[in-house]
């Protein structure tokens, strides 16, 4: 990117609802002692992991006051404080948390899924975008750059990711802040890759579109490597000669395609076995880490053809 469009504070920010969202509690506290040297308040700190319970629940929320806690207590308690919240207005919850809604979105927010439920229309009006909303010790575009940051950090929230985007930049936040707020939390879910991350795969890269990186599980019998692809990275296309391949998808979201066949969407969980001799290309989708175990049988003959790439013009075209 050629400018920041972040500066240090709101970098922080969005690192820190992105790895409280995720539970990861190291990267957290890291990420906390990044902003409170940059001059975020312990306060203002407390807002957003406060926050996080409303997107992500209370155990997430929980867990992350717990380290910013004993972090405060490691250092001293000397960090600067910050300000509290004034009074909440006057009035009902319900009443000004409509009002505040509106305001936040741009105009009043309707659905059939709040007649279906009215409980969580009063729920989000009163309790979020009153109580919440309403304490003032942080203004509503650093409220909607921690929300991208978390929903960005979670699996199978894009509608909702993407209403605040579009939420955020109606209060301020520019293209270029959004897409530093994603590729933020890209980066911390990177660093939590379930048997690590490992080293860039420099090795093979001439054979792939963008970065991947390899960590070796297995040092004798069968050969089992975590393979992590960044948003985007992908492998040609290629074929195992001599034996098979399996796939085990730990976490993202990701693709498989067999040529001549349509393109699979890989999520946690997938398995995806690949015949000796099939011509295949695997790798992540446009917005999401990608990452599998891949585990093939040794044999003294085995090889593998690497072929042409997956072109931009055919990847493009998935969703």
């Amino acid at each position: 990117m050629a400018e920041t469009a972040l500066n240090a504070k709101q970098k922080s920010m969005a690192a820190v609802a992105s790895y409280a969202a995720r539970g990861n509690q190291d990267g957290l506290k890291q990420a906390l002692i990044d902003g409170l040297d940059a001059g975020v308040t312990v306060n203002e700190f407390k807002e957003i992991l406060v926050q996080v319970y409303a997107y992500c629940g209370f155990p997430r929320s929980l867990n992350a006051l717990n380290t910013l806690m004993r972090l405060e207590e490691e250092r001293g308690n000397k960090d600067e404080q910050g300000k509290l919240p004034g009074a909440k207005p006057a009035g009902n919850s319900l009443d000004y948390g409509t009002e505040n809604q509106t305001k936040l979105v741009g105009q009043p927010v309707q659905g059939k899924i709040y007649e279906f439920a009215q409980a969580i229309d009063e729920f989000l009006k009163a309790h979020l975008f009153g109580d919440i909303f309403a304490r003032d010790n942080i203004d509503w575009q650093t409220r909607e750059l921690a929300t991208i940051a978390m929903l960005a950090s979670l699996d199978n929230v894009t509608a909702q990711l993407n209403s605040h985007i579009n939420v955020g930049k109606h209060n301020g936040l520019t293209d270029a802040q959004v897409a530093e707020i994603l590729e933020i939390a890209d980066k911390t879910g990177a660093e939590t890759v379930l048997f690590g991350l490992g080293e860039e795969n420099t090795a093979y890269a001439k054979h792939f579109i963008g970065k991947s990186y390899l960590q070796p599980l297995t040092k004798e019998g069968i050969n089992a490597s975590n393979v992590t692809f960044e948003p985007k990275a992908r492998n040609n296309w290629h074929i195992h000669r001599k034996t098979g391949q399996t796939l085990f998808v730990v976490s993202g979201r990701g693709w498989y395609q067999e040529w001549g066949k349509p393109t699979q969407e890989l999520k946690a969980g997938d398995v995806v076995n690949i015949p000796e001799g099939i011509k295949h290309w695997h790798g992540a989708a446009k917005n999401s880490w990608f990452t599998h175990v891949a585990v093939t049988v040794p044999h003294n003959d085995a090889t593998t053809e690497w072929l042409e790439a997956v072109t931009n013009e055919e990847y493009d075209k998935l969703p």
